[in-house]
């Protein structure tokens, strides 16, 4: 019976800083870092949802608003809009600049992708 040739695994594209020192470390420690890193990422995947949560209910729009934009003619639907996801996106108000007195306030679509957050314009708060 031939033995087969161990083969080192490939590495991720990680760091180099990251990468040297994992290859440098006994079987157990890596098993050890594994259980970790997995329970890391649970970790930051659960603050990010909490995030985005706590985020969604101080910014999201409230019904009344929802029905304004409605009898203006304006969607709600966020299939009629090009990129906005169907699930996890909602509409805020974003006031990009204001200047004495006035302000300039728009509804937006909002929703996070990966670590970042997208926008996608719908209208003026307070139209001419």
């Amino acid at each position: 019976m031939e033995e087969e040739e161990s083969t080192k695994p490939p590495a991720p594209d990680l760091p180099k800083y990251l990468r040297e020192p994992l290859e440098k470390q006994s079987p157990e420690r890596l098993d050890e870092v594994a259980s970790y890193a997995t329970e890391l990422a649970r970790w930051k995947r659960q603050q990010r949802q909490e995030e985005l949560e706590r985020r969604r209910a101080e910014e999201e729009v409230d019904e009344e608003e929802l029905e304004e934009l409605e009898e203006r003619e304006i969607s709600t639907d966020p299939e009629e809009y090009d990129g906005v996801p169907t699930s996890g996106a909602y509409i805020t108000v974003k006031t990009t600049k204001q200047t004495g007195e006035k302000s300039y306030r728009y509804y937006y679509w909002q929703w996070r992708e990966g670590d970042s957050w997208k926008n996608e314009y719908i209208a003026p708060v307070n139209p001419k």
